[in-house]
């Protein structure tokens, strides 16, 4: 066993008897030390607020949790790359992801570990308890069951359904895309962008990147290009197939502007990069080892960007730079759903924020030095305080834009106030 697979592990247990196992816990936000905070707490007291809600249940985001509580809930079915572990194995996934939520957006969240991989179970369960929380996150559920069970329940919940293995990635990279666009000059609809892995989050990224403008996508999947001539197709890989005669990943690279890699090692090789159009860019997020390491990448070319899912390379694709602040905006808005324009406002703000001068103790966190706006550096950092301000304050104004926001009358520049005291608290 290595160390560092040792430390983990007793990472996860507990230190001393005051301790507890696990990564996350609960805590009283109120005093309850007397006998009438006591009755304010629980009986009599707590009979009031009750009744509040009985009469309008919109008050249940002022008289409890709600507001600020997301449920992240998984069936273990496609955990990291693990794969199918089971609901319990997952269960320290979904323990991180509720302390991502806490560290970086202040966010209180519950683990959920589904003992079932019905999807009508899945559904019908997440849907009787949707109205406990401001927000549901779906986490490592896997494909193709998680895009049938993101949209029923995103038609039948009052609060948003978010499944981040499908929309994380393509926040982020969208935002990196934005970036380059600008950089290079090019146009998204004169791009051609190659997606290396037809899983779920492979899928939202190429739906996003049509968002953006762009025409030309080939996806592959483990098989190869996804064409019109294949019979083996699922729904959603048949809304990317293309006539083409291109059926391997190398014939798919040739002159292609950007390459996205959600697949595994080695994916990408050399010659691919070589037979790109200039000025590319390579976002090969395999964990932990990237379709192609940057080192390997740049020797072919110096006008490439890249960018990896790993902390110790440039331009990180991180998840936790959005769904923390896509969920923290839409919270504070009392958000019905998240939006496509949500989503995208997201992406744009996290783009503007790389253009932006990076704080020092950014630059501290990762080491570097050289931490401006350019080829290594298109993204911004995690450790960024601003984030929330950016992202979190994008995703509300768009919330209440697209009139999925369920506040009246509010006040977007106190709530930006608000997301900086927030965040530097």
């Amino acid at each position: 066993m290595s160390t560092f697979e040792q430390e983990s592990l007793n990472y996860h247990k507990a230190q001393n008897e005051f301790d507890t196992n696990g990564k996350t816990g609960t805590h009283i936000t109120k005093p309850c030390d007397t006998v009438a905070e006591l009755a304010m707490a629980y009986s009599p007291g707590v009979a009031y607020p009750c009744l509040e809600i009985e009469k309008d249940i919109s008050k249940a985001y002022d008289y409890t949790n709600k507001g600020n509580l997301v449920a992240v809930i998984s069936d273990g079915t496609a955990v990291l790359g693990l794969g199918d572990i089971g609901h319990l194995a997952g269960k320290p996934v979904m323990e991180g992801k509720c302390v991502l939520f806490k560290k970086f957006a202040k966010i209180d969240a519950v683990d959920i570990e589904l003992n079932t991989k019905d999807t009508e179970e899945i559904i019908r369960t997440v849907a009787t308890i949707a109205d406990t929380f401001g927000g549901i996150n779906l986490e490592d559920i896997g494909a193709p069951r998680c895009f049938e069970i993101e949209e029923r329940l995103k038609e039948i919940c009052n609060v948003p359904v978010f499944h981040d293995d499908q929309h994380g990635t393509a926040v982020i990279t969208t935002a990196g895309l934005i970036n380059v666009l600008e950089m290079s000059g090019k146009k998204a609809e004169e791009l051609k962008v190659v997606v290396i892995g037809a899983g779920a989050s492979g899928i939202a990224c190429a739906n996003m990147y049509k968002a953006l403008g762009v025409k030309n996508i080939t996806m592959l999947d483990s098989k190869g290009v996804i064409h019109t001539g294949r019979t083996d197709l699922n729904e959603q890989k048949k809304a990317f197939a293309i006539d083409t005669e291109d059926r391997t990943p190398q014939d798919a690279a040739r002159n292609a502007d950007m390459i996205l890699g959600l697949s595994g090692p080695e994916q990408i090789t050399k010659e691919m990069v070589a037979s790109m159009a200039a000025n590319p860019i390579i976002f090969a997020c395999a964990n932990p080892t990237p379709e192609i390491m940057p080192d390997i990448a740049k020797s072919v070319r110096d006008d490439l960007i890249i960018g990896t899912g790993r902390s110790d390379f440039a331009n990180q694709v991180n998840n936790v730079l959005g769904f923390p602040f896509i969920f923290r905006g839409a919270l504070d808005v009392r958000a019905t759903k998240i939006t496509e324009n949500m989503k995208m406002a997201a992406s744009k703000a996290l783009a503007a924020l790389a253009k932006e001068p990076v704080p020092d103790y950014v630059a501290k966190a990762h080491g570097r030095d050289d931490m401006v706006f350019g080829k290594e550096y298109i993204i911004p950092s995690p450790f960024d305080k601003r984030l929330m301000e950016w992202v979190s304050y994008a995703v509300a104004e768009a919330a209440i834009a697209d009139g999925v926001a369920g506040v009246k009358d509010f006040d977007m520049a106190a709530y930006k106030e608000r997301l900086k005291r927030l965040a530097n608290s």
